[in-house]
């Protein structure tokens, strides 16, 4: 997954012209503003193309990050606020209609005055059920019910497809139970990692006080909080380790996980769940739920009743009273810099979204994506199809037998473009104009019950996993589909008034980075059919694995920040999807500009000059310290300097655009030089 595009929105001018006026003087895509000429484009290329950009363009006090993302973003919730605030005042609208439940939901978010009033009191039945507690045996049955209204305490579970029966569904139970964002800042001793957990634990102490508990209790709470926590991320996973799906697939009877992990009740957890039936499911990570088990046994029942209520305070804190939030805001800041909170309206819009994605993309779609724009993109993704299927042909690593099945794989792609097909049911979930507490509860409720629901189930191939608004996209190796919501399908990705070469850059890379996650080294292991599945030669592997090593190379090389550089192995299939994306975006155009020509200069530059200074410019993007240092380890994407430098570095086409020689640091050696696609 990736922040990428299929943005071909032809017919939207009305927001392709407001765009376009809010882009560049020169109005051909580019954006000579956004430069700084002082750089050479074969020393630094993020920098020629962006410099000036990153110079004069501040972070916004509430974002963590600023960038095209971000731009498309705010143009989208401004019309959407309107929306929803219409609906929020509708008295008309019909109960339990698609407009009354976007209407109550976020009017009860809104409702400022009520949360104050209530302060912590919508907690009081759930932390009333923690303290109710009597034997290990409750424990399962209320973390079942904590999970229903999303609370993520323990461990995490619900629906997944079977890695190896992708027409499958089946559950799954996988680590978690953390309050901090990764089990490295457990697990890390240096000094930097040991601050964060002092500052995490009064936090914890700091939010138990607002609930009325003195200040002593508060602490030792907190105390025995991050005493579990460190105890679940020590037997957790790396996220390096979880790329690898053969380590992350343990599919086993319900009695084989009763052995591994005795300690849990999961008849209870089950049966509380609804899944009574289920007689197997795929448990990622044992050495973790072996652990938990132990954990079960060794730690007294008061500290995991104080751990539990931890999580729903966690949970709960956002959307509390000020004091609440302000704290919750507080500890945030040191993970992601912000200087602000976020509107309340913007909160409640991204809640909105959350809930009822596809109700609110409904009308989103009917603002910013017609059916001719989605038949449109559509046929540009299958051009990009069309030169990725060549680019097998010219391939001397890869044997015939691994071409072929690499054929079938990317023509069985199911597209997904703009919003589904079918909209999904919202009927079921219950809202009322009261709490909205409460209403999350029923939210969270809603979206638990459809997703076990699926278990035992054939795969629904028509489910999306964003909703149209979202400015992102993916890959999805068991569904083996890319998925464009409407929120990215448009400018400044793609701009009508510009040439081919720029969209290529912007538009067709990031396209085929979609498409090459299917060949990544993650997504290469399922077949066709969405299935885990070796259907590579060993030569072939061999190859791919050698030249991925390069990529690992290349970009541990890179600085994220300060003295902490970019991990390799962590960001290795996003690295590779960037240069496949953009190696194949590069065919798609050359076969385009054949057929249609292109002006020798447009603003100086030549049409391959542009290609790459378009693909460049989609990048723009500046985020705080405390964000990058989270990202470098937790995000599996590289900072967008490298995702811009570390894939044109490796193309020759980029060096004869520019004119950059060996030696250059944008040009990598050929003995270096990464070459899969």
């Amino acid at each position: 997954m990736r922040r990428t595009s299929t943005i071909v929105v032809l017919t939207l001018l009305a927001i392709a012209a407001v765009a376009h006026a809010a882009r560049a003087q020169n109005g051909h895509g580019i954006d000579l503003g956004y430069r700084d000429t002082t750089c050479s484009p074969c020393r630094d290329f993020f920098q020629y193309a962006n410099g000036a950009w990153l110079d004069h363009t501040p972070i916004p006090a509430a974002y963590s990050r600023y960038g095209v993302d971000r731009e498309i973003e705010d143009r989208g919730t401004e019309a959407l606020r309107k929306l929803l605030d219409e609906a929020a005042a509708d008295v008309r609208a019909p109960k339990g209609s698609n407009r009354w439940k976007l209407g109550t939901f976020y009017g009860t978010c809104m409702d400022s005055d009520r949360a104050e009033r209530e302060g912590w009191k919508p907690l009081a039945p759930v932390l009333g059920e923690i303290d109710a507690i009597k034997t290990r045996a409750q424990l399962a049955t209320t973390i079942a019910h904590l999970h229903s209204v999303g609370v993520r305490a323990g461990f995490g579970f619900g629906s997944e497809q079977d890695f190896k029966n992708s027409a499958q569904v089946i559950a799954g139970a996988h680590q978690g139970g953390l309050g901090l964002p990764d089990r490295d800042y457990y697990t890390k001793t240096d000094s930097a990692s040991a601050a964060m957990r002092k500052s995490y634990a009064e936090h914890v102490a700091r939010t138990f006080e607002l609930t009325g508990v003195p200040e002593a209790a508060a602490q030792q709470n907190a105390r025995k909080i991050l005493a579990i926590e460190t105890a679940l991320a020590e037997s957790s996973m790396t996220r390096v380790q979880r790329r690898d799906p053969h380590a992350v697939y343990h599919r086993m009877p319900v009695a084989r996980l009763r052995t591994l992990s005795p300690n849990f009740d999961w008849t209870r957890y089950l049966a509380t769940s609804g899944l009574s039936t289920v007689t197997s499911l795929n448990v990622a990570q044992p050495v973790f739920f072996k652990q938990l088990s132990r954990e079960m046994a060794a730690i007294p029942l008061a500290d995991w009743k104080v751990y539990l209520k931890w999580h729903v305070l966690r949970n709960a804190s956002p959307v509390l009273s000020t004091p609440f939030i302000n704290e919750d805001f507080r500890f945030s800041q040191k993970l992601t810099g912000a200087q602000a909170l976020l509107p309340r309206w913007k909160r409640c819009l991204d809640a909105t979204d959350n809930a009822l994605g596809e109700v609110l993309g409904q009308e989103y779609v009917k603002l910013y994506f017609s059916p001719e724009a989605k038949k449109q993109a559509r046929e540009m993704v299958k051009n990009l199809e069309d030169a990725l299927r060549a680019r097998f042909g010219t391939l001397a690593w890869m044997s015939d037998s691994t071409r072929r099945a690499a054929v079938i794989k990317l023509a069985a792609f199911n597209d997904k473009i703009g919003y589904p097909d079918r909209w999904r049911d919202y009927s079921a979930l219950t809202l009322e104009r009261g709490s909205y507490v409460t209403n999350l509860d029923n939210a969270a409720k809603f979206e638990w019950r459809r997703d076990l629901h699926k278990i035992g189930r054939p795969v629904d191939r028509t489910e999306w996993g964003m909703t149209p608004p979202t400015v992102n996209a993916y890959y999805d190796p068991s569904m083996n589909e890319i998925v464009f919501p409407a929120g990215i399908l448009q400018p400044p990705y793609y701009d009508p008034t510009a040439d081919d070469a720029f969209n290529y850059g912007s538009m067709g890379a990031v396209i085929g980075h979609e498409m090459t996650h299917g060949f990544d080294d993650e997504g290469r292991q399922f077949d066709g059919k969405g299935n885990l599945n070796d259907w590579w030669t060993a030569g072939d592997a061999e190859h791919y694995t050698a030249q991925a090593q390069r990529v690992v190379n290349q970009f541990n090389q890179f600085v994220a920040i300060d003295t902490i550089h970019v991990n390799g192995k962590l960001t290795l299939g996003e690295n590779i999807a960037d240069l496949g994306g953009l190696i194949v975006a590069w065919d798609a155009w050359k076969k385009a500009a054949a057929a249609h020509p292109q002006a020798p200069r447009i603003d100086g530059y030549t049409p391959e000059q542009r290609f790459f200074m378009g693909y460049a410019q989609s990048w723009r993007d500046k985020r705080r310290p405390e964000r990058m240092r989270v990202a470098a380890i937790t995000d599996p994407h590289a900072p967008e300097k490298w995702r811009v430098n570390g894939p044109v570095a490796n193309m020759p086409e980029f060096a004869a655009a520019f004119g950059c020689k060996q030696g250059d640091p944008m040009v990598q050696p050929d003995s270096l030089r990464a070459v899969i696609w």
